[in-house]
């Protein structure tokens, strides 16, 4: 067999519809369209939600709180999820990146859980107070760093 020879199974590729081709095609004068109306036009048929000039649901269900449109998103990293790294080694948003504690660059913000067992310096953009202490605790420090 050779490249030239290959061929898809029988039955795997259907003939396309050819509308508007005469009489005889079975498809022909309105072009499988129906006669008149909104779906016959040309341009033809509605967006997507439509409804028929009734209210639609997008539009009818209400809007609930506030949401804000400068909203700052950070990953949430725990302290005991920092004991995979030796000790005094320089924890930043890359090397949290690198060893899969977060996904993508993001602002990143270290919660209390969890207990810290030997010294490490962080670098994050938030830290709550417990975390704080619990790393001071375990003598190494926190760096609050700029978005």
């Amino acid at each position: 067999m050779r490249l030239n020879e290959l061929r898809p199974p029988e039955g795997a590729r259907k003939k396309e519809k050819r509308v508007g081709r005469g009489i005889g095609s079975g498809h022909g004068k309105t072009a499988c369209q129906g006669s008149k109306g909104q779906n016959a036009r040309a341009g033809r048929g509605t967006k997507a939600g439509f409804e028929g000039g009734q209210m639609p649901l997008q539009r009818r269900l209400p809007k609930r709180g506030f949401r804000p449109l400068f909203k700052k998103h950070f990953a949430i990293i725990h302290v005991g999820d920092l004991n995979r790294f030796p000790k005094d080694t320089v924890v930043d948003p890359d090397l949290l990146i690198q060893s899969g504690l977060t996904e993508k660059e993001e602002r990143v913000k270290l919660l209390s859980d969890g207990e810290l067992q030997h010294p490490l310096i962080i670098r994050v953009h938030q830290a709550s107070k417990a975390a704080l202490k619990k790393v001071e605790s375990a003598s190494g420090r926190v760096e609050v760093i700029g978005s």
